[in-house]
C-alpha cells in the first residue's frame, strides 16, 4: 500500500456529542456507537494476531441487508432479511445463541441492487428496540422478549418514497422521542415519534429523504437535532421540531445520495457527500451557519461517516463504485488540509477505540492502527469477512462485531485475563 503523508500543527476543540439514553459504558446500543460519534473506550485489548488471524469468538450465517449489529446488556440485536421476511434477531453477545426474534412480512424489491434487506441499524434504549425496514416500517419491540409494542408504516402513512436503495435512517432516541428522516409529503420530511406509542409528535420540511442518520448535539448551550436530507442540513429543536436553520448541500446529479451523518465539532458541523459535492465545515452562529471551508478535493464521503479525534478527521474519500475505489484519509479538522492518505483501498467503515483506529474494508479486511497525524501504520491486520462488507461494525466490552454478506462474526479482542472473568 502506498502512503501519502502531510503534517500540520492543529488547533481546534474536541467534539462532544451527548447521548440521552443511559447505557452501560462499554455497550454499543445504536448506530455510530454509544455517543453517536463512532468512538468508545476499552482496556487490556489484544491487538497481537499471530499469522494474521483475529481471534473469532463465534460466527453465524445470517440473511441479507447492511444493517449493523448493536449490543447492550449482554445481548446483540441484528436486523436482516430471510426470504420474504425482515427479521429482528436477538442473540447472546458472548455465545451467539438465539434469545428471541421478531418477523415482519415484506415484498420490497430493490431495483438498483441485488440486496433488498434493511440498511438502517437498530437502536436500543429504555428497555426497547427500535428498527426501520427497507420499505419504511418503523417498529418498537420489547428488548427482553422481542414482543412488538407498536409499528408505523411510514411509506403508507406519510407517502414516503423508498429512494434508490430502500429507506435507510437509523433511529435516534432523544429523551421520549425517536427522531427519524422519513421523506414524506406535506411537511413530513423529518419527524419525531413517541417512544411509548409510536404517535407522530412533530414533523418538519418537505425534504426527500437521504441515506444519512440523524445526530443530536448541544451547540451554544442549546440542543439540536441534525438531519442531512437529500437537500442538505436541517437543524431542529428536538422537542418540538421548530426549524432552527438549514444549509443546502447536495449534488447536482439526480442519481446521488447524502449518506454520511453530520459530524459535530464543538460549535461547528461537518457535512460530507460524494458525486462532485465534497465537504463543508459550518460555523453555527445562533440561528444560522456560515461555511469556513469547503471543497470536493478534501474529504468526499460516499457512505461512511467521519470520525473526529485529537483535532483530526478520519474518513473515506471518493466513490466506492468507481474502479479506483476510495482513499482512507486524515484531514486537519480546522483547515481541511490533507494530512495523509492510504491508497488504494476499497471503502469501508471506521470506529475508534481509545487511540486505535479500526478500519474494516468492503473486502472484509480489518486494519487496526494508532491515531497519527503523519501516517496510517497498522499494528494488526486480518481477513475477517468476505466481499461486500458494508455494514457498520460495533465494539462492546472488548469484542468487535462485524457483519458481511451473509455472515456475522464476533472477534474477541480481550486479553486472556479478561476472558476468564
Amino acid at each position: 500500500m502506498h502512503f501519502f503523508l502531510r503534517f500540520n500543527t492543529l488547533a481546534i476543540g474536541l467534539c462532544s456529542l451527548f447521548a440521552v439514553a443511559r447505557v452501560t459504558a462499554q455497550d454499543w446500543p445504536q448506530f455510530l456507537g454509544p455517543d453517536r460519534n463512532l468512538k468508545t473506550t476499552a482496556t487490556n485489548l489484544n491487538l497481537t494476531w499471530p499469522g494474521g488471524e483475529a481471534p473469532a469468538l463465534w460466527r453465524k450465517d445470517i440473511g441479507s441487508g447492511w444493517s449493523g449489529p448493536v449490543v447492550a446488556n449482554g445481548k446483540l440485536v441484528l436486523h436482516h432479511r430471510v426470504k420474504d421476511e425482515e427479521v429482528v434477531a436477538c442473540y447472546n453477545a458472548l455465545t451467539g445463541e438465539p434469545v428471541w426474534e421478531s418477523r415482519s412480512a415484506t415484498d420490497y424489491r430493490n431495483s438498483m441492487s441485488s440486496d433488498s434487506g434493511p440498511r438502517a441499524t437498530p437502536a436500543i434504549a429504555g428497555g426497547r428496540v427500535f428498527t426501520f425496514g427497507a420499505a419504511g416500517l418503523l417498529k418498537c419491540l420489547d428488548f427482553e422478549t422481542g414482543k412488538e409494542l407498536w409499528a408505523v408504516d411510514t411509506r403508507k402513512e406519510y407517502e414516503a418514497g423508498t429512494g434508490f436503495f430502500g429507506m435507510d435512517c437509523s433511529p435516534l432516541v432523544e429523551g421520549e422521542l425517536v427522531l427519524m428522516q422519513i421523506g414524506g409529503r406535506q411537511n413530513r420530511g423529518v419527524g419525531a415519534f413517541d417512544v411509548a406509542t409510536g404517535k407522530l409528535r412533530w414533523s418538519a420540511t418537505d425534504h426527500e429523504a437521504g441515506y444519512s442518520s440523524s445526530v443530536a448535539a448541544t451547540i451554544g448551550g442549546r440542543r439540536h437535532a441534525l438531519f442531512f436530507t437529500r437537500e442538505g442540513l436541517v437543524a431542529t429543536d428536538p422537542l418540538n421540531g421548530r426549524v432552527l436553520f438549514q444549509f443546502p448541500w447536495r449534488s447536482r446529479q439526480n442519481a446521488s445520495v447524502n449518506a454520511a451523518s453530520p459530524l459535530v465539532i464543538g460549535d461547528r458541523i461537518v457535512l460530507s457527500a460524494s458525486y462532485d459535492t465534497g465537504a463543508v465545515l459550518l460555523q453555527v452562529e445562533g440561528a444560522s451557519v456560515r461555511p469556513l471551508w469547503q471543497g470536493d478535493n478534501l474529504i468526499s464521503s460516499h457512505y461512511a461517516s467521519l470520525i473526529h479525534h485529537r483535532d483530526m478527521m478520519f474518513g473515506f474519500h471518493g466513490r466506492v463504485d468507481f474502479p479506483t475505489g476510495a482513499e482512507l484519509r486524515a484531514i486537519d479538522a480546522k483547515t481541511g488540509q490533507l494530512l495523509w492518505a492510504m491508497d488504494p483501498v476499497h471503502s469501508g467503515n471506521l470506529l475508534l477505540v481509545n487511540d486505535s483506529l479500526f478500519a474494516l474494508t468492503e473486502d472484509g479486511e480489518l486494519f487496526v492502527a494508532p491515531v497519527s497525524s503523519r501516517e496510517f501504520k497498522p499494528v494488526a491486520r486480518a481477513q475477517v469477512l468476505g466481499r461486500e462488507t458494508r455494514a457498520n461494525a460495533a465494539f462492546a466490552n472488548g469484542i468487535y462485531y462485524a457483519r458481511g454478506k451473509g455472515k456475522l462474526v464476533a472477534l474477541d479482542l480481550r486479553q486472556t485475563s479478561k476472558k476468564a472473568e
